[in-house]
């Protein structure tokens, strides 16, 4: 008997979505603190445990086999097939600096450079649509992306400093003249250290592969006194024929009885792409 009224109730509410308050109650459903929280499949919706709190969608919508022949459908699978390149740039993106992403981003960093690598494919000016690339696209746009959007380093840090990509040589370079920590950098509570680290990647977008280096400051103290310059260098293949890239980060540390922490495991810390250098 008791299934039988949670079922005429879930029946209810559904009448009640299809009828014209499906939104309102989505919303209320994304937010719902209460005790009880719905998982699972009801009818044609599903209910489920997102970022965003607890949601539901119907399921359902149009056959594969369908949108995989249907000339109807000609512009969505061009969509997809861009948007798969566009995710599969961004992997490749990731995976070249994910030693210091681990360190500095936020939960929507893969949807986020996915977005942004879709604004590059869609500058490929040769190809048709749905064959544009990355490779003939305008990488500059990805120029002062944040990996980590919490805490961009644009807002964490607002001292002057220099950055720059020698093909040629393969040498990449980022120097930062003296300043007052204090009164250049935006700090967290409890943050008595910072560091900045620095990292450059040969990336061939077309093989998947790529060439990484880095390096970084030691953890220097907060104060109000200046810094010395900060100068850093890192070295990869002269000549390369593949996009360059080279990206600035920012760290901060709580130092206890002479042993570093970072602050909420990185939770401020900033990374961004700092250059790039398109290969011809």
């Amino acid at each position: 008997m008791l299934r039988k009224l949670e079922y005429g109730i879930c029946n209810e509410l559904l009448k009640m979505i299809f009828l014209g308050h499906k939104l309102n109650i989505l919303i209320i459903m994304a937010r719902q603190k209460g005790i009880i929280k719905l998982k699972g499949t009801i009818g044609d919706v599903s209910f489920y445990k997102s970022k965003d709190g607890y949601l539901a969608r119907e399921k359902g919508g149009v056959d594969g086999d369908r949108i995989k022949n249907d000339p109807a459908f000609q512009r969505t699978r061009e969509n997809g097939a861009e948007f798969g390149r566009a995710g599969k740039a961004g992997k490749i993106l990731r995976n070249a600096f994910r030693l210091l992403l681990q360190n500095a981003s936020d939960a929507r960093v893969t949807s986020r450079l996915t977005k942004e690598m879709m604004r590059v494919i869609k500058t490929d000016a040769v190809s048709a649509r749905g064959e544009r690339l990355i490779t003939n696209g305008n990488l500059g746009h990805l120029t002062g992306f944040d990996f980590n959007v919490d805490s961009k380093l644009g807002t964490s840090f607002y001292a002057a400093f220099a950055q720059a990509i020698d093909r040629v040589a393969g040498a990449y370079n980022v120097s930062i003249p003296a300043f007052v920590p204090t009164a250049s950098i935006v700090f967290p509570d409890g943050a008595t250290h910072y560091r900045f680290s620095m990292a450059a990647a040969e990336i061939n977008f077309e093989e998947e592969s790529f060439q990484f280096g880095q390096a970084g400051t030691a953890e220097l103290e907060l104060g109000g006194d200046e810094s010395l310059p900060v100068d850093l260098n890192v070295n990869l293949t002269a000549d390369s024929t593949d996009d360059l890239f080279l990206i600035l980060g920012l760290e901060f540390f709580q130092e206890v009885n002479g042993v570093m922490y970072s602050l909420k495991n990185g939770a401020f810390n900033s990374l961004s792409i700092a250059a790039i250098d398109e290969a011809n």
